[in-house]
């Protein structure tokens, strides 16, 4: 499967299971783990935890196994490793904490700041 349907099958069921605030960050050129990272706001644990197994159930239909799956078990946040994309699924207070589009962003404010010769 190719990482862009997979990326938007990923995107679907976020969507159609209630999964807010949906973002999808390119890391591609930034690090060698992962092309893109998906970080998506449950409404709390428990709905965190389903979609996280919506996910895996619908990947799995499609002939793909989860690399590894980490905060499943009573997590306010649950990671999903699908290989080329890494999906975050944290309750509010997690994703507000924690601020992981600030992490992969600050690079390119860097940038910037270079380019404009400062």
């Amino acid at each position: 499967m190719q990482t862009k349907e997979l990326l938007k099958m990923v995107e679907e069921v976020l969507d159609d299971h209630k999964g807010q605030d949906i973002t999808v960050l390119d890391v591609i050129g930034k690090t060698s783990v992962t092309d893109f990272m998906v970080i998506v706001t449950s409404t709390s644990e428990r709905h965190a935890k389903a979609l996280s197994n919506y996910v895996i159930e619908k990947v799995k239909k499609h002939g793909f196994s989860p690399l590894g799956v980490e905060g499943l078990q009573g997590s306010d946040w649950v990671l999903l490793d699908l290989g080329d994309i890494i999906l975050h699924v944290m309750t509010a207070q997690a994703r507000e904490f924690y601020q992981l589009e600030k992490l992969w962003t600050v690079e390119r404010v860097e940038e910037s700041v270079e380019q404009d010769g400062c």
